[in-house]
């Protein structure tokens, strides 16, 4: 799965450049011209990385910036400031934007910015304490998962499935993969273990769980996560 990355930036020039540039490195895009537009799909869109612009109408770049750490939502953000404003890159790092650039930008160091914040951010879980995928949740130091703010009751084999799923986000995983390294199972017996368990996330997770978004089947195959 390609790593989604949300644009907001009203310049239109500055905006299809970094549209097109990211889509031939293999990112899938997707731009809003204002910060109120930019604000609502952050919070609800799924993406792995925001590329933001510190000026944009309706709602402010840095507004838009506090108002998703202010949610909790941790996705990474690349803020581009105004050169004109000799603190920009401090104020939006103490905002937690976690990385700034001054315009005008070069397309190609915007490009090697979202690759390192991406590096950072796309980690094992064993390596961070959250993650964030639509109005989902997960604290893996808690082992607790919240959906738009209210805890669900996973129990504790559906939460070392997600954990998995998680971990390996984007990989197509066999139905005796995940037998033996979430079950531990030394051979791979028939059994609907899986599909049950995976059924059992969907109901919790999913919007729809008759149409999942987060956790599809790759018919013959098994399951992959995009969250």
């Amino acid at each position: 799965m390609s790593p989604r990355v949300l644009q907001a930036q009203d310049d239109e020039d500055l905006r299809l450049s970094l549209w097109d540039r990211l889509r031939r490195a293999g990112y899938s895009v997707e731009t809003v011209a204002d910060g109120l537009d930019g604000l609502a799909k952050a919070i609800t869109g799924g993406f792995h990385l925001l590329i933001l612009d510190a000026t944009l109408p309706r709602v402010s770049g840095l507004d838009v910036c506090q108002a998703l750490r202010r949610t909790g939502c941790d996705i990474p953000i690349l803020l581009l400031t105004d050169r004109a404003e000799g603190n920009g890159k401090i104020v939006g790092l103490r905002i937690g934007a976690d990385d700034c650039l001054a315009k005008p930008v070069d397309v190609e160091e915007v490009l090697l910015r979202v690759q390192s914040l991406l590096r950072r951010s796309i980690a094992a879980p064993d390596a961070i304490s959250h993650y964030h995928f639509g109005s989902v949740r997960v604290e893996f130091l808690r082992t607790e998962v919240l959906r738009d703010g209210r805890l669900l009751d996973l129990s504790a084999k559906e939460f070392q499935l997600l954990k998995y799923f998680i971990a390996n986000r984007g990989k197509t995983l066999s139905r005796q993969t995940l037998l033996r390294e979430v079950w531990a199972y030394r051979s791979t017996p028939s059994t609907r273990t899986v599909d049950v368990h995976v059924s059992w996330l969907r109901q919790k997770l999913e919007d729809d769980p008759k149409l999942p978004r987060w956790i599809v089947t790759v018919h013959g195959m098994g399951y992959k996560f995009l969250g």
